[in-house]
């Protein structure tokens, strides 16, 4: 029974108008619910596997080689939250850009699970992750919106800077497989529990071409220096500092109010 998890959030994210209308009523990330497939072995009860993941896009200006038509070049992803193989978990990603693509349908069958675009206008784009038989047999949909301009920014645009937009989330499968969690118990990508010694695992069966030459892993990614950094003590941090500030808020909001009070009540001289 896969399903997202409620701790999300993304980084450099903004509403703004784009040059092509957006999709109406973006919808958070959920995994339908796994069914019980034959031959996959037993389901380990009261156990969940969680594998942080994060999608987004970058998008360059492309300067003097700029068109109407094409003025950024942009690549849309999803990668480990700390940039390691994918493929372990997920067999294919399917992209779908706006309609004024050709082809806009695009379909990644292998790691890493991304692909690259020349445009001119910002849109949302739909993406549909599915997992390899022993994961689960029904599919997660994310949605991503594609940003191609610096909001906070006035100035002319940069061919070094890009824009970044990313979104952290992780996928969580309740009742795991046995073949599933074997497979998994050790790879760096994926959040395991520790499972009672009465437990025995079936032999972990590797699935074909996942792991050669560590193709899906995106250390050594181009645009690598580029990708976010997600951790749960910068997210503390953040909560932390922001109710700092809004108990700051309510405290001068408090003493404002007494002050008025106190102005009020003073005897008026006649």
């Amino acid at each position: 029974m896969p399903q997202t998890s409620a701790r999300k959030h993304g980084g450099d994210q903004s509403d703004g108008s784009g040059s092509v209308p957006k999709s109406k009523n973006p919808k958070t990330s959920k995994a339908s619910e796994d069914g019980e497939k034959k031959g996959l072995g037993k389901r380990l009860k009261d156990v969940e596997i969680s594998v942080p993941i994060v999608y987004g896009t970058i998008s360059f200006w492309l300067g003097k080689k700029a068109s109407d038509y094409q003025s950024h070049k942009w690549t849309v992803y999803v990668r480990g939250a700390s940039n390691e193989d994918l493929g372990v978990v997920i067999k294919r990603a399917v992209f779908q850009l706006h309609p004024s693509f050709n082809n806009p349908t695009r379909v990644v069958e292998s790691p890493p699970f991304e692909l690259s675009e020349c445009g001119w206008g910002e849109f949302e784009i739909a993406i549909s992750l599915f997992f390899h038989n022993d994961v689960c047999d029904k599919q997660l949909d994310l949605y991503h919106q594609l940003k191609l301009y610096h909001e906070e920014e006035s100035g002319p645009q940069s061919t070094k800077k890009p824009v970044v937009m990313e979104s952290y989330d992780e996928i969580v499968f309740s009742e795991p497989s046995e073949s599933f969690f074997a497979r998994v118990q050790n790879h760096p990508a994926v959040v395991v529990p520790r499972l009672p010694p009465s437990i025995n695992l079936p032999p972990a069966v590797p699935i074909d071409g996942v792991n050669d030459k560590k193709r899906g892993d995106t250390k050594d990614h181009p645009l690598s220096q580029w990708f976010l950094n997600f951790s749960e003590a910068d997210e503390l941090l953040k909560l932390a500092t922001a109710r700092q500030q809004v108990q700051a808020h309510i405290a001068a909001a408090r003493r404002q109010l007494m002050d008025g009070q106190a102005q009020q009540s003073k005897p008026s001289l006649g």
